[in-house]
């Protein structure tokens, strides 16, 4: 998990996203241009939330989402996703 000086506002949330698989189970190596985006993740950022809708994640927490939930963003060389927390599934 990386550290990063970001806030996002209101109900949104910072993921980095978890790497795409490189292989199947019985060992076949996966090319990029099969490869699915990741529906999971680890929460870097959150915003404070609104009085009608919490935040319920916090950083550190492993969650599931959408697969195209949120918009890419680059921050220092890193990929992450960001999105409002209602596009979270749940956490693992």
């Amino acid at each position: 998990m990386s550290k990063v000086s970001f806030k996002p506002n209101e109900d949104r949330i910072l993921v980095e996203p978890a790497a795409a698989e490189e292989k199947t189970a019985s060992g076949i190596i996966i090319p990029d241009t099969a490869k699915e985006k990741p529906q999971e993740g680890v929460v870097v950022a959150v915003g404070e939330g609104t009085t009608d809708k919490p935040v319920t994640v916090k950083v550190g927490d492993k969650v599931l989402y959408g697969k195209y939930s949120g918009t890419e963003l680059s921050l220092d060389g890193t990929e992450y996703l960001i999105m409002r927390n209602s596009d979270v599934f749940g956490t693992l």
